[in-house]
């Protein structure tokens, strides 16, 4: 980066948009519609030791808008289970660690140590013909080995990061 192009951080407080609990974008006017608009705000989103920010670079300006986030700010949205790979909100591709899966509040989480990421819906589903519930445990069987899922005890609106 050369000392030409402006650098602008809005913090976290003076953003006006934010992401719900299931991945949703929204501003002062209700939520995200237009598709094309989403896709750029997830494929944006960057994080430094200041948190999570949709990211911006143009010839003029380096942009860094940290946003409020309900759970978190990663999500799965895509998953292909017979390869173990995971498809992010903003296009990174990951492999499925099983043994990082955790449970809390009603929902799916991976921990990667760097970052919460929670299933969506759509992920779950495709998930969730692998998983199986036996007298109150959750487990995930792929490639024939089976991997405990543990709950983390989380209360209501809680944030379940670590």
């Amino acid at each position: 980066m050369t000392s030409d192009i402006k650098q602008i951080i809005i913090p976290r407080d003076k953003a006006v948009f934010w992401m719900d609990k299931n991945g949703v974008w929204h501003n002062e006017h209700g939520r995200f519609e237009h598709p094309k608009l989403i896709a750029y705000f997830n494929a944006s989103i960057r994080k430094d030791d200041m948190g999570y920010h949709v990211y911006q670079l143009t010839d003029e300006f380096e942009e860094k808008v940290y946003f409020r986030h309900e759970d978190t700010a990663l999500f799965v949205v895509d998953i292909n289970v017979s390869k173990g790979s995971l498809v992010l909100n903003n296009g990174t591709k990951m492999t499925l660690c099983p043994e990082q899966l955790y449970t809390a509040n009603d929902a799916l989480y991976l921990e990667t140590g760097e970052h919460t990421i929670k299933f969506t819906d759509r992920a779950l589903v495709k998930l969730s013909k692998f998983m199986d519930e036996r007298e109150g445990q959750l487990s995930l069987t792929l490639n024939d080995k089976t991997w405990p899922i543990v709950e983390k005890p989380c209360s209501q609106g809680e944030k379940c990061d670590s």
